[in-house]
């Protein structure tokens, strides 16, 4: 979906003008506004690193940020957050401390607390858009990244659970349980500096960031699951659980790790059609999709 540049002090994020059907960039003025609405979501979680949305402007023959000119494109600045501090590339080297997993618990358990109250989203409906548009979405990787087996047993389970827990759902909506999350919580999305700063959220379509705080708490146990550590995800639940009071999600854990596993794999397929992405990059996104698929699958056993 975008394009990161790298310098020494800063990022800068360029997203690319294409139409994924939950995403539509195809125009510059599209392009601006969701740049806009990056910085002003994520500040909630990282107010440090977004640092605002910077003119690309085209004079002549030379090409510009900020500068004088037409502007041909929009980007994302942020602050270069250190690699060495994200949670994946800490997990690779097993130095993710149960403390550090507690930590951003109780920073998420905050902010869910914080977060706006949404209605009109979070029902059978909308949970049915969204599982529903996966599978459709997914359905021309079927022998590539997941087998046909895997698809049509994903897709039962997960109608089931919908069909079964209809009550459920509705009592998380009366509850006041879907909130305006981040919507992308994942390990690579956090960062142990300053604190903790969680980035990068979902700002293109609210609909995947409207949603059942279990939904948001089950990604980021999903992708602790997927580094082998069952042990911290099992953490990180427990302490949201313990500082929301909110037993209730348990309940809908595994469908909601089922469907961000998914998710995940969905978007990695998505990269073998991206013209931008090289052999040998599709050939490491085809292990990492097929990996999400056999997770998402291990949940619904």
């Amino acid at each position: 979906m975008s394009c990161i540049f790298l310098t020494d002090d800063h990022v800068y994020k360029v997203k690319k003008p294409v139409n994924l059907g939950y995403l539509d960039y195809t125009s510059l003025e599209s392009r601006q506004y969701f740049c806009q609405r990056e910085v002003e979501l994520n500040r909630r979680l990282c107010p440090e690193a977004y640092l605002g949305v910077i003119a690309i402007t085209q004079e002549k023959n030379r090409i510009s940020m900020g500068g004088q000119g037409e502007v041909i494109e929009y980007a994302v600045k942020m602050r270069h957050l250190p690699e060495e501090a994200m949670m994946d590339v800490l997990l690779a080297k097993n130095q993710v401390l149960p403390q550090m997993i507690m930590r951003v618990a109780d920073k998420v358990a905050e902010f869910h607390r914080g977060a706006e109250i949404i209605s009109g989203f979070g029902d059978i409906k909308t949970i049915t858009t969204n599982t529903d548009e996966n599978f459709s979405q997914t359905e021309k990787y079927i022998g590539q990244t997941i087998s046909q087996e895997q698809y049509e047993g994903i897709q039962e389970y997960t109608n089931s659970f919908i069909k079964n827990n209809a009550l459920l759902i509705s009592k998380r909506i009366a509850d006041g349980r879907i909130r305006d999350c981040h919507g992308d919580l994942h390990a690579a999305h956090i960062c142990f500096t300053n604190g903790i700063c969680i980035y990068d959220c979902i700002e293109f379509n609210d609909r995947f960031r409207y949603c059942d705080v279990a939904a948001e708490v089950a990604f980021l146990a999903m992708d602790l699951d997927r580094y082998r550590r069952a042990d911290l995800s099992r953490v990180f639940v427990d302490a949201y659980v313990d500082k929301s009071r909110d037993r209730e999600l348990l309940e809908l854990l595994n469908f909601y790790k089922c469907y961000f596993a998914y998710v995940r794999g969905k978007v990695e397929s998505f990269k073998l059609d991206d013209p931008l992405i090289s052999k040998e990059e599709k050939a490491k996104t085809l292990t990492v999709a097929r990996r999400y698929f056999e997770l998402a699958e291990s949940y619904i056993r």
